[in-house]
């Protein structure tokens, strides 16, 4: 009789798998030794970088298969074609020919950029696409790593032999970009361990989070540079080397299934674009798949690659071992020499050919048939042994996906789209913000010495100010240059987000968090420094100037001084999102500022600002703030601004001697029927609001309403992120 079948277990006693997934496995073999996952690193991780390692590449061909593999990830894609549309240049000559990746339909180019590309790769495997610049290296990964329009790019991409949804791919896979973005005032160790905090779940202890960072350091070979700040132009901090491997650190903090780099060694020296590779094949090797593009691998590197695509202008003119190399160039007719570097031959070869005038089309030809020859001579090819919803029960069992998968029937519901809730998310953001920016004091400092500089100086200039009319003109002048001021102020916030936003990108492409997270976050963190600057502006100037209202005119004016910040703030926060240069940027703030104070009102009042204008001024953020300090200085019925002579003041009638202007003042007394004196009231502060059009909105409506305008930017600014940060090529 046949024994019934233990059950695999971890080693926290739960079982692997159910018994019918177990029977199926034991259906195929197993291999001689299993690669650790980093999960498993993380249980021994003085043993973590010398576990042993069965690390073959097996030849099946070109294109997809469908033979058992003892690998359980196997991600296939076939007939990969992607073109885009070039407008033909103005005074392009027509008979001088057009490369041979380009057709024309009515004066417009379509260039090819990928032609019917396949392959496949395995887990423990890296796979490497080679070319000249402008071959389509690139594109190649972007379309794998689902960063083409799905309408743009034609044929299928798979995973164990289902379709690879884009959902799902986000989740269990990652992109390392080919420039480093990092936050320069953060060290190695930080990094990571917010990295961690991003993409791994909150039911993982910290403690097992900061095992897990330290376990990827040493698989990274970082150790000696953890406490080091990553650093930039004016910071001294890692090397280039480092600063790559942090680069791939963060984005597999998660351990996912497929990892895609771009050129990952461009701009390294050899031994550090050596030890770059080394640690991708640790991390293959940890049970992950490695898809990279790289220029020009050194003999060092070729030997860590087990699968090589070249491509020449999109074709694929090569697909293999490095180790079929010389029999392939052999059979072409142009065997490599003995004591050569395989690759720079293959490179060189194909740059020649597509010198001349028939491109490498011979040998695009010359490689689809040598593939099906050899096809045909192996008489199999290969398929996973696992479903896809088995291999990642597997992986989520062995430790992969830790970013909060669990055992589900569907494999796309197994993987949850973020590993954090919404308020973890912004928690994590926030604090990296903030210790990032008190690595730099000096760009709040700047700030805050601007607004202070500009309190001091309107402090001065309109000190103790009457109640004359000149002292009403005075005012107004003060009010409207104060509060422009907070907004002019806000510039600095420009580049603020334009500096992060390729990291804000690469971090949200693979759902690191939510977009609203950062845009709660941002705002919220930004509320203590822009109180530090309201009341900083709004002490200096409130009793110096001599505004009425007391404590709590103070106040008032204060808490408008803050909405200001704040409508300011998010109104250039909502500019950085869309302009993508810094000097774009200041030039569209200060021009449409400069318009917003032309109809705030002070200028022209309202009731004498054109029809055809005045929707602009209610859209004026100078508008709300003006109007709530006027009111909020003159809305006091007990206080007069002109007594009886003071009417001539800033007329000719000004210059009389004082006995003439009482006798004009009881000429007017008789005409009038009113009694008129030299210290009769004629102008309250009432009477001067109505003077400027200030009726329609009460002071404290003012005041909610340019905060509502800040939400509002705010959410303008969440629907940029949202529909401009795609990273998509189209």
């Amino acid at each position: 009789m046949n024994s019934p079948a233990k059950s695999v277990t971890r080693d926290d006693g739960h079982p692997l798998f159910t018994n019918s997934k177990q029977t199926e496995l034991q259906k195929y073999p197993k291999k001689p030794t299993v690669s650790p996952t980093l999960a498993e690193l993380l249980m021994h991780v003085d043993d973590a970088q010398n576990s042993p390692v069965d690390h073959r590449a097996v030849e099946i061909g070109y294109g997809c298969s469908s033979l058992p593999s003892s690998n359980p990830f196997f991600l296939c894609f076939n007939n990969l074609t992607y073109s885009i549309k070039v407008r033909k240049k103005l005074g392009s000559i027509p008979f001088c020919g057009k490369n041979s990746d380009e057709t024309e339909s009515n004066g417009i180019n379509t260039k090819i950029l990928l032609n019917e590309i396949s392959g496949e790769a395995h887990e423990g495997e890296i796979m490497a696409v080679l070319g000249a610049s402008g071959s389509g290296k690139s594109t190649l990964i972007d379309a794998l790593a689902n960063r083409i329009a799905k309408d743009s790019l034609k044929g299928t991409l798979t995973l164990n032999g289902e379709v690879l949804e884009s959902k799902l791919l986000r989740v269990i896979s990652a992109y390392v970009m080919q420039d480093d973005l990092l936050f320069p005032m953060l060290t190695v160790e930080e990094t990571l361990m917010f990295s961690a905090e991003f993409r791994l779940p909150r039911s993982l202890s910290k403690s097992k989070k900061k095992a897990r960072v330290q376990a990827l350091i040493d698989q990274l070979g970082l150790r000696s540079a953890a406490k080091t700040v990553i650093g930039d132009e004016g910071h001294r901090g890692v090397s280039g080397g480092e600063r790559r491997r942090v680069s791939i650190g963060i984005d597999i903090i998660h351990d996912p299934i497929v990892l895609f780099l771009d050129e990952p060694t461009s701009g390294l020296d050899s031994t550090s674009a050596f030890m770059v590779v080394k640690v991708l094949q640790r991390i293959a090797q940890s049970g992950s798949i490695v898809i990279m593009s790289i220029h020009q691998p050194s003999y060092r590197i070729l030997s860590l690659l087990d699968r090589l695509i070249f491509l020449s202008h999109g074709n694929t003119v090569f697909a293999g071992s490095p180790g079929m190399l010389p029999s392939f160039f052999a059979e072409f007719g142009h065997p490599i020499p003995e004591n050569e570097n395989k690759t720079e031959f293959a490179l060189d070869l194909i740059r020649e050919l597509e010198e001349t005038p028939g491109g490498t089309k011979s040998l695009v030809e010359f490689n689809k048939s040598w593939q099906a020859r050899k096809n045909q001579r192996n008489g199999y090819s290969m398929r996973s042994n696992l479903s896809l919803k088995d291999a990642i029960s597997a992986s989520i069992s062995k430790g992969k996906l830790v970013s909060g998968a669990t055992n589900d029937s569907n494999p796309t519901a197994s993987v949850p789209t973020f590993a954090n809730p919404l308020w973890i998310e912004m928690m994590v953001i926030a604090k990296r913000s903030m210790r990032n920016s008190r690595r730099m004091p000096e760009l709040f400092g700047i700030r805050l010495g601007a607004v202070v500089i500009t309190g001091i100086i309107l402090a001065t200039m309109f000190w103790k100010l009457d109640n004359s009319p000149k002292g009403v003109q005075e005012r107004l002048g003060f009010f409207a240059f104060a509060m422009s001021t907070t907004f002019y102020t806000c510039a600095e916030a420009i580049p603020v987000f334009l500096q992060e936003r390729y990291i804000f990108m690469r971090e949200t492409a693979y759902n690191a968090y939510r977009r609203s997270s950062y845009v709660l976050a941002h705002s919220l963190i930004s509320i203590p420094s822009l109180v530090i600057l309201s009341m900083a502006f709004a002490a200096i100037t409130f009793w110096a100037v001599g505004l009425a209202g007391g404590l709590s005119g103070f106040f008032f004016f204060f808490l408008t001084i803050f909405a200001s910040f704040w409508a300011g703030s998010s109104f250039v926060t909502f500019l950085s999102g869309i302009v993508s240069h810094v000097m774009l940027g200041f030039t569209v703030v200060v021009a449409v500022l400069a318009y917003f104070l032309l109809f705030s009102g002070f200028f022209i009042s309202r009731n004498r600002i054109p029809l055809y204008w005045i929707w602009f001024h209610y859209i004026s953020l100078v508008k709300y703030p003006y109007e709530a300090v006027l009111q909020n200085e003159f809305d006091d019925p007990t206080k007069c601004f002109v007594r009886g002579v003071q009417i001539f003041d800033n007329t000719p009638l000004g210059e009389v001697p004082l006995s003439v202007k009482l006798k004009l003042l009881q000429s007017m007394s008789g005409v009038l029927g009113a009694n008129i004196t030299g210290s009769t009231c004629v102008t309250t502060g009432k009477d001067l609001l109505v003077q400027q059009g200030i009726t329609d909105i009460k002071k404290w409506n003012c005041l909610w309403i340019i905060i509502a305008w800040g939400f509002f930017f705010r959410i303008l600014f969440y629907f940029t992120l949202l529909l401009g940060s795609k990273n998509k090529r189209k």
